[in-house]
């Protein structure tokens, strides 16, 4: 290995284990849908992905940057395992190597065999199909102990540089378990930390982007629907917004100005944290009434232990009303979270709204959530937040419990 490369591998792996950065790995594969599934896999391990489909492509890739690991796709129509070894060989390249391919594969053997005698650190092979906790085992060197803090950048930065996203999280009938719509969820697709949850960026309420980011989620949610639109069908869409937002002069007006005119629009749902659909519910109720002549429904989040404060009104002017996953997790075997959770069924029920249970994540507590008389489900059962392109590849009407 050259000094400067040695050096520069080095100095990113002592960063690497002071900071605990999300390890980068490289997918190389000849074919597209082949390194899309791997990266996706590698991204839900907590890595951070990049892609390369021949050797020219892997040059490039390592004099900008320098991967822990390198998934190696292996076929016999594929892509020259021999130029890919070689080229690693040369660039002194000191992270792992993993040959992935089929069982009793002699070119996996091969690969294994001489990689090793290069003197690159070829990891166990991988052969297909594989679960996802094999895929662990195998680079379970590389993943940090322990979850990436905070990371040391700024939302508006994070808007700025375009690294965020939305994800997508089905809702379920929870009796015909078709997929009825689905929640956006906002992500950071962060160059060091990796794909980042909203706990870490999400600004307070006197944060100068704090109104940035809810146009952020509502513009690339509606340009998200056209795109789901042109590629499977119309899905009713769910974002969270913050009461703070809507008092904000015109923003109501011009949030039902933006909804599309398209006959398959079938609405767009606004989720708002109890707490705040609570402290507010005076404001709520007036703006209500001026959303649903748009198709804009209001719904209370994460609605738990307080669900009485909702107790003894005339109407509320929301349209779903969605269980906290605390008291939903664990409802089969757990008598206080079944109660909360027939509550708010109930006080659903006594509103004309629907009820939604968030984060059923086993079929004890589906049958449960559904024996309780919720309408809709969503949780980890049927599938965890996904980005835009893999939801849209996801099946519309897939009914296996378990599956989405």
């Amino acid at each position: 290995m050259n000094d400067g490369i040695g050096e520069l591998a080095g100095r990113r792996l002592r960063t690497f284990g002071r900071r605990k950065m999300m390890p980068r790995a490289c997918v190389a594969d000849s074919k597209r849908h082949l390194r899309a599934f791997m990266s996706e896999v590698l991204e839900d391990l907590g890595f951070v992905t990049s892609e390369c489909s021949g050797a020219s492509e892997l040059q490039t890739m390592l004099a900008s940057e320098l991967p822990d690991l390198i998934l190696l796709g292996i076929a016999a129509d594929g892509i020259e395992p021999g130029q890919f070894l070689e080229i690693l060989v040369r660039e002194g390249f000191d992270g792992k190597v993993l040959a992935v391919g089929a069982r009793d594969s002699i070119i996996v053997k091969a690969v294994q065999q001489v990689g090793e005698e290069y003197g690159l650190s070829m990891l166990p092979p991988l052969t297909t199909p594989f679960a996802a906790d094999t895929l662990r085992e195998r680079v379970a060197m590389l993943l940090p102990e322990e979850p990436a803090p905070s990371p040391a950048v700024h939302v508006g930065e994070a808007l700025h540089a375009g690294w965020l996203e939305l994800w997508y999280q089905s809702k379920i009938d929870a009796r015909s378990l078709v997929r009825r719509g689905a929640e956006a969820l906002v992500r950071m697709r962060h160059p060091t930390w990796g794909v980042v949850p909203p706990a870490y960026f999400i600004p307070e309420e006197h944060d100068p982007h704090f109104r940035d980011l809810s146009e952020f989620v509502i513009e690339r949610a509606l340009q998200d629907w056209h795109y789901l639109l042109e590629r499977q069908s119309a899905v009713d869409l769910s974002i969270n917004l913050p009461t703070p937002y809507l008092k904000e002069p015109q923003a109501v007006r011009d949030l039902c100005r933006r909804m599309p005119m398209h006959p398959a629009f079938g609405g767009l749902t606004i989720e708002i944290a109890s707490n705040e659909a609570i402290h507010d519910l005076h404001f709520l109720t007036e703006i209500a009434r001026e959303m649903s002549f748009h198709n804009i429904g209001l719904s209370v989040d994460n609605l738990g232990a307080n669900w009485p404060e909702l107790m003894g009104l005339d109407k509320i002017p929301f349209i779903k009303l969605k269980a906290d996953r605390q008291f939903v997790t664990g409802c089969a075997d757990d008598r206080l979270k079944r109660t909360v959770c027939r509550h708010i069924v109930e006080l659903a029920q006594g509103y004309g709204a629907r009820a939604v249970a968030e984060g059923v994540e086993s079929r004890a507590d589906l049958m449960a959530v559904n024996e309780l008389g919720f309408d809709l489900v969503q949780g980890y059962l049927f599938g965890k937040p996904m980005p835009l392109k893999k939801f849209a590849r996801s099946a519309l009407t897939r009914t296996v419990m378990g599956q989405e």
